[in-house]
């Protein structure tokens, strides 16, 4: 009789190698790079912290791979050859996250469209499709050519190699979230008529050789990881039956775990937010079967299951230790993605394994700005907005804090976080070398 898989239990990869039990930190963004975008001690403070906090594996934030083109000026970012300082900081960086026998895996990314104005205000995409959100954070994207598609292929197996070199043990390709990959794989952002877009295989052939150049460039015994979206919730974007799709294709790529995940800025529903774009017309509902659950993605995960046999990760939403160890008993899963309970308690984890605690963490049920403070005639698209980037620059805030060896500042409120996040953010854009 097999015993019954629990948060506790290891986890065998495909590649071979294993993990020491099935919770993940969730990558999360960190902004703590320099202004030339390289690591920084300050990651090795942050995730020195987070390795000591239990879980099996950390993912990293955003690491980009072409400097043009950031989810947020402070990102990492690895092109071209590494200067001596660069990979020294790279490798401090992964053998702090790497102690307590931890799994620390570099999420490669690359912004696209959603990248800021104030890092790029021409960012690129596969088509020139404007995001559809409040404001004028982000330009109008450019139509990416054939040869610049072709070189971010490269760029993603450049720095996979990299993060090999420096101590990393694993890499994720982040194929969700509205960034460029996503973008590619969404009808709706992708208007292409060429190789690269039309039908869903022409959508989806740049992770496929993403995934395929990551391979070859780390090996066979070196995990790979893709997040991808269970859906954009968006009508007319990358749907359901898409993902299901993709995943069996990536389910034949020797790709040792897929995170499902969902929505894009314009509906986030990875933070359990929707609606922040100017077309709430466009919005889909979500099962009400997940609606009703802890997780966000768990019932759209059971479907990629039956379509696949590898490793499955699902991140947003669980809180409770009996909700993760039920979603593995049940099969839906074989590893549990948490994120934003570890900028409040980044020992939440060993909490949760050892049994001080039955729940992590949950501020974001109370992280909202009242329409008070924005005057009773404000839109509501305005206050979702504000609601979403205030809860964002709430935890960003907590991870740069951490960053610096303090602790969470759990007494922060969201609409301060919202002022005090945009100002970090100027000043993160306005430093960077140019």
């Amino acid at each position: 009789m097999t015993d019954t898989v629990t948060l506790a239990s290891p986890m065998s990869l495909p590649c071979g190698a294993t993990l020491k039990n099935r919770l993940v930190k969730a990558a999360m963004t960190e902004g703590v790079a320099d202004t030339h975008n390289r690591a920084t001690s300050r990651h090795a403070t942050l995730y020195g912290r987070w390795s000591a906090g239990g879980a099996g594996m950390l993912l990293t934030g955003n690491v980009q791979v072409d400097r043009r083109y950031l989810e947020r000026p402070g990102n990492v970012v690895i092109e071209g050859p590494q200067s001596p300082e660069a990979l020294a900081a790279l490798r401090a960086y992964a053998a702090a996250g790497t102690a307590n026998d931890t799994h620390l895996w570099m999420q490669i990314s690359h912004a696209g469209r959603q990248t800021p104005a104030s890092v790029n205000p021409d960012p690129v995409g596969p088509s020139d499709v404007a995001l559809a959100m409040p404001g004028a954070q982000f330009g109008k994207p450019r139509a990416m050519t054939e040869p610049e598609i072709v070189d971010a292929i490269g760029r993603f197996a450049h720095v996979a190699t990299i993060a090999r070199e420096t101590g990393f043990t694993g890499v994720q390709i982040h194929a969700a979230h509205g960034y460029l990959i996503s973008e590619f794989l969404s009808p709706d952002v992708n208007t292409r008529t060429d190789a690269w877009g039309g039908d869903l295989r022409n959508r989806a052939r740049l992770l496929l050789e993403i995934v395929r150049a990551v391979r070859r460039a780390v090996g066979a015994d070196f995990p790979i990881s893709v997040k991808l979206n269970s859906a954009d919730f968006q009508r007319g974007g990358f749907s359901h039956e898409d993902s299901i799709q993709v995943a069996a294709w990536l389910n034949a790529e020797s790709v040792d775990l897929l995170e499902i995940s969902g929505g894009t800025y314009e509906q986030p529903r990875l933070v359990g937010l929707d609606n922040l774009t100017l077309h709430p017309e466009k919005s889909e509902v979500r099962q009400q079967s997940t609606v009703a659950r802890e997780a966000y993605f768990l019932a759209y995960a059971a479907d990629i299951r039956a379509a696949t046999t590898m490793p499955l990760m699902v991140t947003g939403g669980f809180r409770t230790l009996a909700g993760m160890n039920a979603a593995l008993a049940d099969g839906a899963m074989d590893v549990v993605g948490v994120g934003r309970p570890y900028c409040v308690d980044p020992a939440c984890g060993v909490k949760l394994l050892d049994g001080r605690l039955q729940a992590v963490p949950a501020p974001e049920k109370t992280l909202r700005i009242g329409p008070g403070l924005l005057g009773p005639a404000s839109p509501i698209t305005l206050l979702r907005a504000l609601n979403g980037w205030g809860q964002q620059g709430w935890f960003c805030l907590q991870i740069l804090r951490m960053a610096d060896g303090k602790d969470p500042d759990l007494k922060l409120g969201v609409y301060r976080a919202f002022q005090d996040y945009q100002k970090n953010e100027a000043k993160t854009a306005a430093a960077m070398a140019r």
